[in-house]
């Protein structure tokens, strides 16, 4: 009983800290499912692609929680975390880029809302691949 009540509060613990802002390493129950890590430069997509064929077919919408990358699997889902603010968001990867210098991927208008990066237009994320289809 007393295992059980250790474990159950210490997954409670990890998901208040996650909703606080915190920082995602912090909660060890969000890295079990976590394949790989990679860090690096992250930029937007939005207004002038909204509509268009993405590179899996379906249609962009900028709004929703969608992310271009150069190679993992269509509606694989990762976690983006800005590093200047540590916000984060999860992702499905629909679409293929970003095709600019080193980026390592590319939100959509409203993923990147979420991480609070519009202004700025690039932030250096940590992307956390959590599963692949």
């Amino acid at each position: 009983m007393k295992t059980t009540l250790t474990t159950a509060l210490a997954a409670a613990f990890a998901v208040s800290v996650l909703f606080a802002g915190a920082d995602i390493s912090t909660a060890r129950e969000t890295k079990a499912g976590v394949v790989r890590t990679i860090d690096g430069i992250a930029s937007w997509y939005g207004p002038r692609f909204h509509g268009r064929k993405t590179a899996n077919g379906e249609r962009y919408d900028q709004n929703q929680l969608t992310a271009a990358h150069k190679s993992l699997p269509f509606n694989t889902k990762v976690r983006v975390t800005n590093k200047r603010n540590g916000k984060s968001v999860v992702v499905r990867i629909n679409d293929r880029g970003p095709f600019v210098g080193k980026r390592v991927i590319d939100l959509s208008r409203g993923a990147a809302n979420v991480v609070d990066m519009i202004g700025a237009g690039v932030a250096p994320v940590t992307i956390e691949v959590l599963s692949s289809i």
